[in-house]
């Protein structure tokens, strides 16, 4: 699964909007929608920002592992 799915996917499963999800985010709308389209790639920071909002490992939003939980700190 692709990022921009695994993205989309974590959000409606969490019943959050993009509205919601980009200001804890600190991102424009448009922008949190242009990754779920593909029409934008995040950096890796805003990556990083969005596994820790909503508690999920990187290796999980990259498609790497099937696996959500991060790994221990």
């Amino acid at each position: 699964m692709r990022f921009n799915d695994r993205l989309r996917n974590i959000r409606q499963d969490r019943d959050l909007t993009q509205d919601k999800v980009s200001k804890a985010l600190n991102i424009r709308r448009n922008t949190l929608s242009g990754y779920e389209t593909t029409h934008r790639t995040p950096s890796i920071y805003i990556t990083i920002e969005i596994a820790r909002y909503f508690d999920v490992s990187v290796d999980y939003l990259l498609g790497l592992t099937d696996i959500e939980t991060p790994f221990p700190k």
